[in-house]
């Protein structure tokens, strides 16, 4: 109930909504009911039972005040339009009453559509906000294939298992009190003994709802699962190709595709129990409340008339249905309840980069970017300790050592990507915490050696993050980049779209299509994370050459594998398992005869 509220929550700005669907469903009741008490003096109609009262009553709203009013009007319209003309009447009436019953109806729908699918959209678009604002840190540690499957399959059933019985759970409960108001008025006895059986019913049902949310539980987490699955699928396909591996993951998609099925079943068969168990249960209430009702109109001292009871009859079996959506809709509330948990619980997670109140704007880089006795840690595995770096506005450094020893950690804390566990990352002498995040990172470039590309054209993707730029400006960075020429030979030159992560493009044309991103934002500070590792010699020499163009000037930090890139460097440090164990320019750390020169030989070797 908590976790329906949480999202009703999100409705607050569209309350008139909810309002006006109140409103219309009260009306489509109200005109629902009085076209059901038309039977009443149909009945009495075919089986001459009317009395003929010529006096209109002075009481109104009281039980007798309204039978005696209907009764006068029924006595008018038998005596002007005979028997059969009144029977016409009626039923023209009764035809009148539904129209304006489906009119509401429909207006009501309307109201409520408009409601929840605003509620759905604002809950999409938080949790896409969320995605973009946790760090590096968490979206480490979780699989994509579980926030695919938050952002897909979970809100799938908070839109279609939760939203769309919200009307039923606030709409159901005026028809039932106002079809039990008319039967009141019709057998206080006999409603009573009806409110006595129903209870039975709807505890059978509760505890079939309460099982469902379990099963729901268990068939979102396989969801996940098998999506986790396809998507790890799509990304290493030339791998599994490659090494023939299809029967492998063909058998790991059928064992997690038979689980699913499964949690499917279990699901479904007590979400498909509800209905004919409320259905059968409704049924043998209704029999029973036949059978004590016969005994109030074929008694000794009969208590209700034959056409009233039939008239009650009929409200009744109009208050089941309303009872049994209550039941429904509660049951896919309930069941939708474990994916909307799932929402929150994401919405819930703390951005452990946060920016302080009051953090001071920085505009521009004037002097130096230091380190200073910087530690990091993952939970408790320490990754680096006592780094002390500073590189001078106009100069580089370049990280090198062997994987694993902490060299694009220590990249990631300058825009930060993570925060520090000790120690301190200035620039101009600031704290990193201590200014706006989006200052901060308006003054790096970041060129990686994955390639992050986007679904769009070359242009979007070189004008990516800085928006409003000239074609020139695109075209002058790309230039530069080294990537013009083979811009200008694609099918549409800059409006050439690329594909999914820039896959119509070879790696060394998605490396130099990021470097002229990197360019176009011209920053202060550039950080080149091994972003020519994975190419060929050709690619390497054009993005080695678009590379040095744009360090001209530039403060830079730079990750490299291939020793003999970063050679110009001012300073090169030497890193092993999370420490700099040597500093200083290659010639210096060459001749040294330590671990660089041993790195430099093993190339040189290879």
């Amino acid at each position: 109930m908590s976790t329906f509220l949480r999202i009703l929550r999100y409705g607050a700005p569209y309350r008139h909504y909810a309002g006006l669907n109140a409103l219309f469903n009260l009306l489509g009741t109200v005109f629902h009911l009085l076209s059901l008490l038309l039977f009443i003096p149909f009945l009495r109609l075919l089986l001459g039972q009317v009395k003929p009262v010529h006096d209109r009553p002075a009481e109104l709203w009281t039980k007798e005040g309204l039978e005696g009013t209907f009764n006068w009007g029924l006595t008018r319209l038998i005596e002007i339009h005979g028997s059969m003309g009144a029977l016409l009447v009626i039923c023209i009436a009764v035809v009148v009453l539904f129209l304006f019953k489906n009119l509401f109806r429909y207006l009501a729908l309307l109201a409520i559509t408009k409601f929840r699918n605003r509620i759905v959209r604002d809950i999409r678009t938080r949790i896409y906000g969320k995605l973009l604002e946790l760090p590096m840190r968490y979206h480490a540690g979780e699989r994509k294939g579980d926030l695919l499957a938050l952002m897909t399959n979970d809100m799938h059933v908070v839109e279609f298992s939760v939203m769309q019985y919200i009307e039923m759970v606030f709409r159901e409960p005026i028809a039932v009190l106002m079809f039990l108001g008319t039967m009141l008025t019709l057998s206080p006895g006999l409603t009573a003994i009806s409110l006595l059986m129903l209870p039975i019913s709807g505890l059978l049902i509760a505890r079939v709802s309460r099982s469902l949310k379990k099963r729901s539980n268990r068939v979102q987490e396989k969801e996940a699962d098998l999506l986790a699955r396809v998507e790890e699928t799509l990304g290493g396909i030339r791998v599994i190709k490659a090494f023939n591996g299809e029967a492998a993951m063909e058998r790991r998609f059928a064992r997690e595709n038979e689980l699913l099925m499964r949690a499917h079943i279990h699901m479904m068969r007590r979400q498909d129990l509800a209905s004919p168990l409320s259905e059968t249960l409704g049924a043998a209430v209704m029999a029973s409340i036949a059978y004590i009702g016969g005994s109030f109109v074929l008694g000794a001292e009969p208590s209700l008339s034959g056409d009233s009871f039939l008239g009650f009859i009929i409200i009744f079996s109009q208050l089941l249905a309303p009872i049994k959506g209550f039941s429904q809709g509660w049951s896919a509330i309930t069941r939708g309840g474990a994916s909307a948990q799932r929402i929150f619980d994401l919405l819930a997670v703390e951005n452990t980069v946060k920016e302080k109140p009051g953090a001071k704007p920085i505009s521009g880089f004037e002097d130096r970017v230091e380190y200073v006795d910087v530690g990091f840690a993952y939970g408790d595995k320490p990754v680096l300790e006592d780094i002390r770096i500073t590189i001078p506005k106009g100069r580089s450094v370049a990280l090198v050592g062997t994987s694993g020893s902490g060299k694009t950690t220590l990249a990631n804390l300058l825009p930060r990507f993570h925060d520090v566990t000790s120690g301190a990352v200035l620039v101009d002498g600031q704290d990193l915490r201590d200014v706006r995040i989006r200052d901060l990172r308006a003054l790096m470039g970041i060129v990686t050696q994955d390639s992050i590309l986007f679904n769009d054209t070359v242009a979007n993707n070189i004008a990516f993050g800085t928006p409003g730029v000239s074609q020139a400006d695109i075209e002058r960075a790309a230039r530069i980049a080294n990537a013009h020429d083979f811009i200008t030979h694609l099918e549409y030159g800059y409006q050439t779209n690329i594909g999914d992560g820039g896959n119509r493009l070879s790696g060394g044309q998605k490396q130099r299509l990021a470097i002229a991103r990197a360019v176009l934002k011209n920053p202060p500070i550039l950080i080149l994370d091994e972003a020519t590792s994975a190419l060929d010699t050709e690619s390497e020499r054009l993005v080695q050459e678009a590379l040095f163009k744009m360090l001209e000037g530039r403060t830079s930090l730079v990750i490299a594998h291939r020793l003999s890139t970063i050679q110009h460097c001012d300073e090169i440090c030497v890193m092993q398992q999370g420490r700099i164990i040597e500093r200083g320019t290659h010639s210096e750390l060459y001749a040294a005869g330590g671990q660089y020169r041993r790195l430099c030989d093993m190339q040189a070797f290879g």
